[in-house]
């Protein structure tokens, strides 16, 4: 199918973007386009405007600040997976990245972009809530740090505000000690469920809204998924235990999961 008519605008700085956001009755950015595109194309998404960030040059950096790592909005999920400063500052983010869909979709997705979709099947959404990370978003109000346990309020559902841009992922820098599995039923397939670790500390994705923390010693208690196509509660309940068994137990740094 094709797209429903939209207005397209291509800002080159951070301040013009947020101006049309500001400005503009039902916009939607556009960065990485893999969530968004496909929604356009089914007609599940119908926004009058479209506010394409990749001409933002100032959004497409890698840096080091305030004790970890601030990926920009328009980098690239495959350029973050092979990044000698997230590889060696945050390991837990390019272990993750190997997991998100396939290669030619990682080649245009972006890290930011994913937050901001709030999937609750996200890798990258457990990560940032594992490490206690955040998002910068902008907007003319000013900028504002959201931290991942605020971020993430349910299904596709953030506490972004209709003008705010993210311009940023900030993931804290960490250890070795960290591992992500998951099961899908095929490579690249959404997981049914997953479990991210750094250290002693557990996120689970794909078995509630949002990411979750969870008990290492009780992962599952708490716990009420939803059936699903793939697979029955009990049976998510059942990967929650397994993942985390395996997660505790994964090789880490360069082996991951």
């Amino acid at each position: 199918m094709k797209p429903p008519v939209f207005e397209y605008h291509a800002p080159r700085s951070v301040d013009e973007a947020v101006a049309l956001l500001a400005d503009l009755e039902d916009a939607k950015v556009l960065a990485g386009g893999q969530s968004l595109i496909p929604l356009l194309n089914f007609r599940l998404a119908r926004p009058a405007h479209l506010v394409d960030v990749n001409g933002v040059a100032e959004l497409d950096r890698v840096y080091e600040r305030d004790g970890g790592v601030a990926v920009g909005a328009t980098v690239r999920q495959a350029a973050a997976e092979r990044h000698p400063m997230l590889r060696g500052r945050c390991p837990l983010v390019p272990l993750a990245l190997r997991h998100v869909a396939h290669q030619v979709i990682r080649n245009r997705g972006t890290v930011c972009g994913s937050l901001a979709h709030a999937d609750p099947a996200s890798e990258l959404c457990a990560v940032l809530l594992v490490l206690g990370g955040h998002v910068v978003a902008r907007s003319r109000r000013g900028e504002r740090a959201i931290e991942a346990r605020e971020l993430f309020q349910g299904a596709f559902e953030t506490a972004l505000e209709p003008d705010e841009l993210v311009t940023e992922a900030w993931f804290p820098a960490h250890g070795p000690d960290v591992s992500l599995v998951e099961e899908s039923r095929r490579h690249g397939d959404f997981a049914m469920a997953g479990v991210a670790r750094a250290g002693d500390r557990l996120a689970l994705f794909g078995v509630a809204p949002t990411p979750v923390l969870a008990d290492p010693a009780d992962p599952a208690r708490g716990l009420q998924p939803s059936a699903d196509l793939e697979s029955s509660a009990d049976f998510k309940l059942h990967l929650v235990r397994v993942l985390s068994q395996r997660a505790a137990s994964a090789a880490t740094m360069e082996g991951g999961a």
